[in-house]
Order: structure tokens, then sequence, then C-alpha cells
């Protein structure tokens, strides 16, 4: 059984800025290519659990018409964390102070007052638990955040203890990744 992870395509903004759940577009250009490189690799008849922010929805349109046999279901839980006051402002804007009281209890501080990385982990551990129950190969469409946990969730990390814990692989935009159980 597989699951794939793809990465939204790029967003328009300014590299640097810290975006979270705004709901943000990706870049139509970036997108189109990203589609057109998944269509081919992507299992034929799969059910695309696509997160509900645009730049997700994007791709998983443009993939499905290239792509009629693929199909969609919305899925909130496949969203990238909430990084509350913090969205829309450069990561170098946010005072340092902040930051560090976020890196000094990872797991439960809610950065700019958003979403913790323990209630991150909470919902992306339900949608795989849910993959792994259903005993099917899925496609995931959705972000960075989503894509570190499950690596983590992969390693029998349900929370990680610390911010070193967390996965800092850079994970490109538009591209897939393979898990197999």
């Amino acid at each position: 059984m597989k699951l794939w992870l793809v990465r939204h395509a790029e967003v328009d903004l300014p590299a640097g800025i810290c975006y979270g759940q705004s709901d943000v577009p990706a870049r139509m250009d970036a997108t189109r290519r990203a589609a057109a490189r998944l269509a081919r690799e992507l299992p034929h008849g799969a059910t695309l659990r696509v997160s509900t922010l645009q730049r997700c929805e994007l791709l998983a349109h443009e993939l499905r018409a290239l792509r009629p046999d693929l199909a969609l279901k919305p899925d909130a839980g496949l969203r990238e964390m909430n990084f509350g006051a913090w969205e829309g402002r450069p990561w170098s804007a946010i005072p340092r102070a902040e930051f560090d009281a976020w890196l000094a209890d990872f797991a439960h501080t809610r950065p700019g007052g958003g979403e913790c990385v323990a209630d991150l982990m909470a919902r992306v551990a339900a949608a795989w638990d849910g993959w792994q129950r259903r005993q099917r190969d899925a496609v995931w469409i959705t972000h960075a955040g989503v894509v570190r946990a499950v690596r983590l969730l992969e390693r029998g990390v349900r929370l990680p203890t610390a911010a070193r814990d967390w996965p800092a692989e850079p994970l490109a935009f538009g591209t897939a990744w393979v898990i197999e159980r």
C-alpha cells in the first residue's frame, strides 16, 4: 500500500513570508507544470484527498483535467499549520522572543496565537490512521508541514519532543514523495 504526498506548487508571494493557513494562490504556470508531471506518476483511479486551501485545490483541479480517472475529496485535516498573527509577515519580522518561546515549548506553544504542533500532529495522525485502516493506495495534495508531520508518523513519532526533532529537509514545491507500507 502506498501513500503519495504531494506538495502544492510555488505560491504567489515573495520568499520568506509566513503563510501557513493563509489562503494564498499558487502560481498558475508552476501549478500546470506540476500537474503535467504528476499526471504521469500517480496511480490510475486514485482518490486525491486535497487540503481545502486554494493552492492545493488548484493543483488538484489541474490534475483532474489531465486525469479524469482521479477523484477529488476535500480534506480540511490536510491544511497547513495555522500561524495566527504571524501569517502574512516576513519570518524575519517575527520578534525573536516570540520565536524563542515557540522553540522552548515546540509542541504546545501556539505561534502567533494560532495552532500548536500538537494540534497539527493530531489532525495529521487522524488522516494517517484512516489511510492505514483503509488499506488502499492514496494521494494527498497538501503542504510542507503536513508532509513533515507524516515523516514523523512514519517513524512512529506522534509528537516531537523538541524543535530539533522536526524534519528540516527541503521539500520542493509541486513534488510527490511516496511512502510504502
